[in-house]
This record gives structure tokens, sequence and C-alpha cells, in this order.
């Protein structure tokens, strides 16, 4: 059976260049999350959205997250656990930003504390080295809490259109361990 892949943007949502745009345009069945507020998002509106998404799913989901959406998919599966177990087949978490660092731009609320609960599906967890959203320390900290494998990308920034990834090959490489869909197998 083939699963559903669903695209989790972060804040201000995923431009035209950025690699999950990318991908959306590139591979079939890849369907993006529409938030109703990009800017100045509460955490239970995206949650709910994100569940309605899961929910009427006919099949298993796979969940791409970057920045803020990795914080929406532990914060849904924290709310949702059996939901998650029973319907999420693996989740690709890339640049998970640290809503209780400095850094951390103002304006959405619901996101914080962060939650670190183990993660009932198998989950990626992608970070940068120089990611001015989130250390290196709390990056490997949040993946350990979540139970995901690490992969780490040197000098990558915020692993977004900025970071110069293009179609971002070796993301795809990811989404194939955790789909086993053929379409992301790369030669």
């Amino acid at each position: 059976m083939t699963v559903k892949v669903l695209i989790l943007p972060g804040l201000n949502n995923s431009g035209e260049d950025h690699w999950q745009t990318r991908w959306e345009k590139n591979y079939s069945g890849l369907k993006r999350v529409r938030q109703e507020d990009w800017k100045t998002p509460e955490c239970a509106d995206w949650v709910q959205e994100l569940h309605k998404k899961v929910t009427s799913s006919q099949r298993p989901v796979v969940l791409v997250g970057h920045s803020l959406a990795c914080n929406l998919i532990a914060a849904w599966s924290q709310q949702y656990p059996e939901q998650a177990e029973r319907q999420i087949r693996g989740a690709l978490l890339v640049a998970p930003i640290d809503t209780e660092a400095p850094s951390y731009p103002a304006g959405t609320s619901g996101f914080t504390p962060m939650r670190l609960s183990k993660l009932p599906f198998n989950s990626i967890t992608v970070a940068s080295t120089d990611d001015p959203y989130v250390s290196v320390e709390r990056a490997a900290a949040f993946s350990q809490a979540w139970g995901s494998e690490l992969v780490w990308l040197q000098q990558a920034k915020h692993i977004n259109d900025q970071s110069g990834l293009g179609a971002w090959p070796e993301g795809i490489e990811l989404l194939f361990k955790l789909t086993g869909d053929p379409q992301f197998k790369q030669t």
C-alpha cells in the first residue's frame, strides 16, 4: 500500500524556491497542509488542521515538516497518540526550531514549551550545524527525545530556500527511507 505524504511548512509557508515546494512539483501524491495563519499561528489551530488531514486519509501517512512544523508534529502526536501510532508511518523533521530560544521569532502562541515526548512512529531529524534558530546541542536533544535518527548537514543554515539545496536530492533519499515509495529512490 502506498502512503500519503503531507508537506508541513513552518512560519510564513515555503516559497517557490524552497525544497518542499520543489518536491510538490516534482513528485506525485505530495500534499501541502494549508494553514489559515502562516505569520502568527496558534499551535492549537495548526494541530487541528493537521488532525483533519491525517484522519481523512485512507492510507498510512508520512509527514514532512520544516522548522515550526517539526514542533507541530510533536504537539499533534502528543495530543493524538493513538492516531499517531495507528496512522503515521514516519516523519521527516527538518530544521526544528527552538521555540524556547531567544532567536525564536515573536508572534506565535502555544508552541512552548517544546514537546519532547518520544514519537510513536519512525522519524528522521535533519539539522544544520549553523542553524540560527536552534543550537547544535538543542537539535541533538530534540532528536533524542523524539526517538529520531539524527542527520547533520554541514553549514546549511535553516535548511530552506536560502541554503542553496535546490530540490535537495539527499532529502528525497531520506523520504524514500521512510516511505519505501519507488518514486523517491535516487539512482
